[in-house]
């Protein structure tokens, strides 16, 4: 299992450098590799920082990476899920992995950071279940059934 670092990851998903790009695929095409979370968290941070990429555009393409037969993505429901968070809110990469720990593999966060919080107690509380009928409509149809 091979291991890709940023930098390899980021001339593929860039394709800047034809050369490093090439060498990039005949890995790919000749070795069974693996996306660690450490890894992508600085692939997120130069497609934003460096390469002025927007959010959106940086989770289609690591997504699409990531379903690459050859790449095994360590903990991929955890990324998935931080790189939804990174999609829906302001929160850096890596604030949105932590959360995903939280939600998805039960782990509690210790932090001060005040955003991360509200997305943590945000993702925390169950959901509602909508009603298939209003209280209303329920009750006259409880009534019509006495009646018959």
């Amino acid at each position: 299992m091979l291991i890709l670092d940023a930098n390899m990851i980021l001339r593929f998903l860039l394709n800047d450098n034809e050369e490093m790009t090439n060498i990039v695929v005949s890995v790919l095409e000749n070795n069974d590799t693996i996306l660690l979370p450490e890894v992508l968290a600085e692939v997120v941070y130069v497609m934003n920082k460096t390469y002025k990429r927007t959010r959106e555009y940086t989770v289609n393409i690591i997504t699409a990476f990531m379903d690459i037969p050859a790449i095994k993505t360590e903990k991929k429901k955890i990324v998935t899920k931080g790189l939804q968070y990174f999609a829906d809110t302001s929160l850096d990469f890596v604030d949105c992995l932590l959360c995903a720990y939280h939600t998805e593999a039960g782990y509690e966060i210790g932090t001060f950071d005040n955003k991360l919080l509200k997305l943590i107690q945000r993702e925390s509380e169950p959901e509602e279940e909508p009603n298939d009928k209003p209280k209303e409509e329920t009750e006259t149809n409880s009534e019509d059934s006495q009646t018959e």
